[in-house]
């Protein structure tokens, strides 16, 4: 072993139960993800993109949220979440209007249609969760795995830095 590796050869770090377990993961978030993601769009014509956009701005409630706050929640550059919003306003989903106390700040908040479409995708969508994800898990492991993903989200949202 190098000093430099604490792993004897690949076969042995590719086994280490912090990398599988990580990997796991990141292997049923993507399949999740594509599943989860192609039934609602099949169901409802949303991305699951502008559905998570949507989720953001219903959250905020009817002050709206600053595009930077969407960055930041979805993990994107200012120009990425530019560009989600712009493709939800082209939609007829969300509107821009400059905020009261900083006009150089643009607040996004669901129109009527967008507020309609979220409410009907997301009831598509929490029977979807509960069909791929909640209800494969025994109840007692559905409310333990609940917990740790929100400390792990939160833990890893504490960690990012501001996005640019």
């Amino acid at each position: 072993m190098s000093p430099t590796s604490e792993f004897s050869s690949p076969r042995e770090a590719a086994y280490d139960p912090r990398i599988l377990v990580f990997g796991r993961l990141l292997g049923a978030a993507n399949r999740l993800d594509y599943i989860l993601g192609r039934a609602l769009e099949e169901q409802t014509g949303l991305s699951h993109t502008v559905f998570e956009l949507l989720l953001v701005v219903g959250r905020a409630g009817p002050d709206g949220v600053p595009v930077r706050d969407i960055a930041q929640a979805r993990v994107l550059t200012s120009g990425g979440a530019t560009r989600l919003v712009q493709r939800a306003a082209d939609q007829g989903l969300i509107e821009r209007s400059p905020s009261p106390d900083d006009g150089r700040v643009q607040l996004i908040r669901l129109t009527p249609a967008g507020e309609d479409l979220l409410l009907r995708a997301s009831a598509v969508h929490a029977r979807n969760i509960e069909q791929y994800l909640v209800d494969v898990l025994p109840a007692d492991q559905a409310e333990v795995f609940a917990v740790a993903i929100r400390t792990l989200s939160k833990n890893a949202e504490q960690q990012l830095p501001v996005m640019p």
